[in-house]
């Protein structure tokens, strides 16, 4: 976990106005994240607590000691952990290496994403306070994570991305959707295990409304799916977080146009290199999120 004490060679600092994005600097900073994803997942959600959750009132489990912590600070709140008002958690191969597995392992094969050459980042655990839940909350998250992939040279993303409900065949549409339109390609697909795979390939082909079923998606999904994202093969119901979950995988070469000039080409040019397009003035910002990996 990188906890700095300084400001000295930050791999996330981005600011607007009274918010900061950056990257833990104290462990009362990650148990501030950790109360802020119990708000959000056990108070607002349906995800069901253990008694050490519930009477810490903070959602933690062993990956977090390994992983670094991206954190939105609202400066107005005050200087300490009580500013935290999103986050998004961030694990390397190196951090995986030293807890044992990346957390999507417990739900499907990720061999594939682990046998590329590159650096993979896994991502999860994402959430925003509600009073914050603006489009430009989840751009600002997603502009540190740019900075993060870019100091890290991260070649893929990935990480459970979760639907509400216990119920595939309530989902059948998006998850259909999902299967036919966005499934990763053989060489990168996660696939569900064994013991808690669950088809996604549920309606026929001529009840899958495109547009329909982008409406009931999830707008974290939504999110990695306009920037090229896909899913493996098979959903995992998570009866603890009240969710079905996909794994979703983004390879960074692949991040479509539009929004590979809106964050990479934006930071190309901090780096003081010459963007090869500018940086469009779109209005289409990936969609504020949830909870990400139940």
């Amino acid at each position: 976990m990188v906890l700095l004490d300084t400001t000295e060679g930050r791999p996330i600092e981005e600011r607007s106005n009274n918010i900061v994005l950056r990257l833990a600097e104290s462990a009362a900073e990650v148990r501030a994240a950790q109360a802020l994803r119990y708000r959000i997942f056990y108070r607002d959600m349906a995800a069901k607590p253990s008694a050490e959750v519930a009477a810490l009132e903070r959602d933690f489990d062993e990956f977090d000691d390994y992983c670094d912590h991206l954190l939105m600070l609202d400066q107005s709140l005050g200087g300490g952990p009580e500013s935290v008002i999103g986050t998004y958690r961030l694990m390397r191969r190196e951090a995986a290496a030293r807890c044992g597995r990346f957390y999507s392992a417990d739900e499907y094969d990720i061999s594939k994403l682990l046998d590329h050459p590159g650096e993979i980042l896994e991502l999860g655990r994402s959430c925003i306070d509600p009073d914050y839940r603006k489009g430009w909350a989840m751009q600002l998250l997603w502009k540190g994570i740019v900075a993060y992939v870019m100091t890290y040279d991260v070649e893929l993303m990935f990480g459970c991305a979760s639907l509400p409900g216990t119920d595939p065949q309530a989902l059948a549409l998006p998850l259909s959707y999902l299967y036919r339109h966005h499934l990763a390609p053989e060489d990168l697909r996660p696939r569900a295990v064994a013991s808690r795979y669950q088809a996604m390939d549920l309606a026929q082909e001529e009840d899958i409304l495109p547009r329909q079923a982008l409406r009931e998606m999830p707008p974290l999904i939504k999110g990695y799916l306009r920037l090229g994202g896909y899913v493996g093969d098979g959903a995992v119901v998570d009866h603890e977080f009240g969710t079905t979950d996909v794994c979703v995988v983004v390879q960074m070469a692949s991040v479509t146009g539009k929004y590979r000039r809106h964050y990479i080409g934006d930071e190309v040019k901090r780096a003081g290199e010459a963007p090869v397009e500018t940086l469009p003035a779109s209005g289409d910002q990936p969609a504020t999120g949830g909870q990400d990996d139940g």
